[in-house]
């Protein structure tokens, strides 16, 4: 029985909480704060909106920013391509000039060399005919003898 007695006891406790319960009529004061907050939230749409507006122009000029470095990074590399064909083409005229210059120098000596060496050409046959006739000489002559001997010629 304590047990049915304690059933009864906490239903009538729930019980007198839902009769004391009653229904509260929408006052015009509740109508007055909904159209308040109503306001204020407009409000606050529009200031987060204007914000976001801000946010979105700051990003448009950062876009920009970007956008402008990018074209000075291209004029740069454009000017360093410039430079660098430029010294290029520096560089392979005076290599250019250096070999036309040598050759243009050298074609004197070698037609100069080559008249040296035709004329020692001819000269060596005069030579080894002189040379034969002093030897022929130095048969009768004891002197020339001597001589080409020292020289060794004989």
């Amino acid at each position: 029985m304590p047990k049915s007695g304690l059933i009864i006891i906490i239903f009538i406790l729930f019980s007198s909480t839902f009769s004391f319960a009653r229904e509260i009529p929408f006052t015009q004061e509740d109508r007055d704060r909904l159209i308040r907050l109503e306001v204020t939230l407009k409000e606050f749409k529009e200031s987060v909106d204007r914000r976001f507006e801000g946010v979105d122009k700051r990003f448009e000029g950062v876009d920009k920013r970007f956008e402008a470095i990018e074209k000075r990074f291209d004029q740069m590399i454009n000017l360093f391509i410039g430079i660098v064909a430029s010294f290029t083409a520096i560089v392979a005229a005076t290599i250019g000039f250096a070999i036309w210059d040598r050759r243009t120098m050298i074609r004197p000596f070698e037609f100069k060399v080559k008249a040296i060496e035709d004329e020692i050409a001819d000269n060596r046959s005069k030579l080894h005919s002189l040379i034969e006739a002093f030897r022929s000489l130095s048969k009768t002559d004891s002197n020339v003898a001597e001589i080409l001997k020292k020289f060794n010629l004989l």
